[in-house]
């Protein structure tokens, strides 16, 4: 009797045992594999730019610091601060009375040197006409003193000349057109004459339109930039703010510079703008962007797309919502594209979900995308 008791209990916990293991087996067999939802993206041909990224500083292609020529007493500043000024407008007047009478006494002093020559003219054809009766030393000595007189005439010429000069100088005027910087100098003070080495300028002219920026390409990208120039290719340089969001002007390459900086490994490179809404500002620190080619008829996918292991890069292909992992090498970047190899156009990509893929996982395309990327170079503006 026991014993069939305990045999009874053992069966029952046998059953309860195989019940356990077989039945969550088949039920896990019969719940269904957690669903991967994905959104895609079509690999497109088209153009792509490639472009050569740096900061640079906004510099005027002239600057002029304007100094006095002459001492004397500032009377009057025509000019407003920041004022837009022509070539030829009038800056500043100094007192030009002291130099307008030395320049009187300089136009008495060749008025009378220039009667005197006359007058010794009027001898020496005299006594020529009368050679017979004129001994020669007389007639050697009158053209000799004609040849004198000569010289003080040209003499007190260039005393007038350079007397003249002092006056204008006592009238600035612009010379170049730009944007005058703040006042330096106020009616009333004595100037001196100086360079910049010996006295303060009156005032700072910075030409603005156009104007250029300065910036850094590296020596590993000189000889496909120089490859473009010798096409007489125009190469286009965006300039864009300090956070590199919002595209301030767009310019074209003027020069590159004639040496290499040892220390950084770059060429300084010159670009030129017409500015005409005045959106560059001189010393202003900006990004720029080179576009040294357009690569043609290329395969474009999303940039997001491509995903790293390493120093791999890949992307999963769909086909019959099945992902398939292909190793692809990326190329030029702009705007959210990426130009790559190892895929056609045409291939539909996953662009999601990326943490849950893996080779030959099934997968659930979405219906709603998300907003594509931009066209290659509409970055904003």
């Amino acid at each position: 009797m026991l014993r069939g008791l305990i045999w009874s209990a053992l069966l029952l916990l046998l059953a309860v045992a195989l019940y356990l293991v077989f039945g969550r087996k088949e039920a896990a067999k019969a719940r269904p594999a957690a669903q991967i939802t994905i959104t895609t993206e079509t690999a497109e041909k088209g153009n792509i730019g490639v472009y050569l990224d740096a900061i640079g500083t906004v510099t005027p292609v002239y600057t002029a610091s304007i100094f006095s020529q002459v001492t004397g007493v500032l009377l009057a500043v025509k000019y407003q601060e920041g004022q837009l000024v022509n070539k030829g407008d009038p800056l500043t007047d100094i007192d030009d009375r002291p130099f307008k009478a030395t320049l009187l006494q300089a136009q008495g002093a060749l008025q009378r040197d220039e009667n005197l020559l006359a007058q010794a003219k009027v001898d020496l054809e005299h006594f020529r006409a009368e050679r017979e009766a004129v001994a020669k030393q007389i007639l050697d000595d009158q053209e000799k003193l004609v040849l004198q007189d000569e010289g003080t005439v040209k003499n007190d010429q260039g005393i007038v000349q350079f007397d003249q000069l002092q006056v204008e100088y006592c009238h600035l005027t612009a010379p170049i057109s730009g944007r005058v910087g703040l006042r330096l100098v106020d009616p009333g003070n004595l100037i001196t004459a100086g360079s910049s080495s010996a006295a303060n300028p009156l005032l700072v002219i910075t030409q603005v339109q156009p104007i250029t920026v300065i910036f850094t390409i590296p020596e590993d990208s000189l000889g496909a930039v120089q490859a473009q120039l010798r096409k007489n290719a125009k190469l286009t340089v965006d300039v864009f703010d300090r956070t590199a969001q919002k595209k301030i002007a767009s310019g074209e390459l003027l020069a590159l510079d004639n040496q290499i900086d040892t220390t950084t490994g770059t060429v300084k490179v010159r670009s030129i703008f017409r500015n005409d809404d005045f959106g560059l500002f001189p010393n202003q620190f900006v990004n720029t962007r080179l576009l040294v080619q357009t690569l043609e008829g290329v395969t474009l996918i999303p940039s997001a797309a491509i995903q790293q292991n390493g120093q791999t890069s890949f992307v999963y292909v769909i086909q019959d919502n099945v992902a398939h992992l292909h190793n692809v090498k990326p190329g030029a970047t702009d705007n959210g594209l990426t130009q790559v190899e190892g895929i056609n156009p045409g291939d539909v990509v996953a662009n999601s979900s990326f943490d849950k893929l893996q080779d030959n996982a099934t997968v659930t395309v979405a219906s709603i995308k998300p907003p594509a990327p931009q066209k290659p170079g509409g970055q904003g503006t």
